[in-house]
């Protein structure tokens, strides 16, 4: 079992809210791809049940009962004290028998470290695709690699349907521990409170934001500071990996945007990504712990890795000084986003995720910590 804040199998990025894939029960979406989403919605609204009911069943075992107790204290943290919706979401179990919900599939050209995206009715363009089956993520992939896209296929725990539908708390999520599991319950309800068609750093940036702060507060009501301290010191840890790729991923959007010939660029490429192994490695071995994305380096970096990570912490410290202006108020944070939401996606985007200075990185960071 991976502890609290110690994950190396699962980095941040694979925790996609896949709230396309609840469109696919829309009339006229029916394609494969939206076949195969239904299919597996539909799977999960079948397995679903109380978790009153799961925690009276005596058959239930105890470390689920244990773990379920402490997820329904968290969910109702969640609407009383950090201000997300109080509905039938994570109030509910499904045991789908299997290690991860859906695989997503990420894709980016072979000169470039933007994301392939694809479009859906009412979520948008959206920089993955999401596959019940973990043969099916693995073909679309191998798809793309023949197209010469680079790809990364990775298990995904947990998803939002963006509350249209009661979103169970799934056997997929309990490896984690305590805290991080309320972080993904945090995460994924944040969704619900504000989600931006076809503008994924923006919807993810701003899950992440809200998820940093209620497992603060979460943990410090519960007096786990124990707990509190490694996740800090995990968040710390973890900073100096995406500095990383965010040095690493401006090398290569200049050589991309270059005139070199393509086999000079793909020769220049390789390098950057070799010194990006080494960097990381070196991290490892500073910081004395495995590496939170030691799959990705078991497996070769590439510009989907890079592209990501962007799209998880690019408008991180901008949401973060957001919030810290409302004086932490949830509630004037939400208002706030929702009006730069509602701008012109470039100018939301140069509000807040521009890069941040030195300075203003520190202040996003916790507590006791530094970048």
């Amino acid at each position: 079992m991976l502890t609290e804040f110690n994950r190396t199998s699962l980095p941040r990025w694979s925790r996609i809210a896949l709230g396309c894939l609840a469109l696919a029960l829309l009339p006229g979406c029916g394609t494969t791809y939206l076949l195969q989403a239904a299919r597996g919605q539909w799977e999960i609204i079948r397995e679903r049940r109380p978790i009153e009911t799961v925690l009276a069943d005596e058959s239930t075992p105890e470390p689920v009962r244990l773990r379920l107790s402490e997820v329904s204290a968290a969910r109702d943290f969640a609407s009383r004290e950090l201000a997300l919706p109080d509905n039938g979401s994570y109030r509910s179990y499904a045991d789908l028998g299997r290690p991860f919900v859906v695989w997503s599939v990420v894709a980016a050209p072979e000169f470039s470290v933007e994301p392939q995206r694809w479009c859906f009715p009412i979520a948008g363009c959206v920089a993955y695709r999401g596959y019940f089956r973990e043969r099916s993520a693995r073909a679309f992939a191998e798809t793309m690699r023949r197209r010469g896209f680079d790809v990364i296929v990775g298990g995904v725990p947990a998803y939002s349907t963006l509350g249209r539908f009661a979103d169970p708390v799934l056997n997929t999520m309990m490896h984690y521990g305590d805290g991080e599991l309320a972080a993904i319950i945090f995460h994924e309800l944040a969704h619900q409170v504000l989600y931006v068609p076809g503008d994924s750093e923006f919807n993810e940036a701003f899950a992440v934001a809200v998820e940093r702060a209620g497992l603060e507060r979460w943990l410090h009501l519960r007096g786990k500071e124990d707990v509190l301290e490694r996740y800090r010191a995990y968040q710390t840890r973890r900073q100096e990996y995406i500095d990383l790729f965010l040095r690493r991923r401006a090398e290569l959007q200049e050589l991309y945007a270059s005139d070199m010939p393509p086999e000079e660029m793909r020769e220049r490429k390789r390098a950057i990504f070799a010194q990006l192994e080494a960097d990381m490695r070196e991290l490892e071995r500073r910081q004395g712990v495995p590496s939170p994305y030691k799959d990705w380096l078991a497996t070769g970096l590439n510009n989907a890795h890079l592209a990501s990570v962007a799209t998880y912490f690019d408008c991180v410290p901008g949401f973060e000084r957001l919030l810290k202006a409302q004086n932490g108020d949830l509630t004037r944070f939400y208002a706030e986003a929702r009006r730069i939401s509602k701008l012109p996606r470039a100018e939301r985007h140069r509000q807040l995720c521009e890069s941040a200075t030195p300075d203003e990185l520190a202040e996003t960071l916790p507590a006791g910590t530094t970048p």
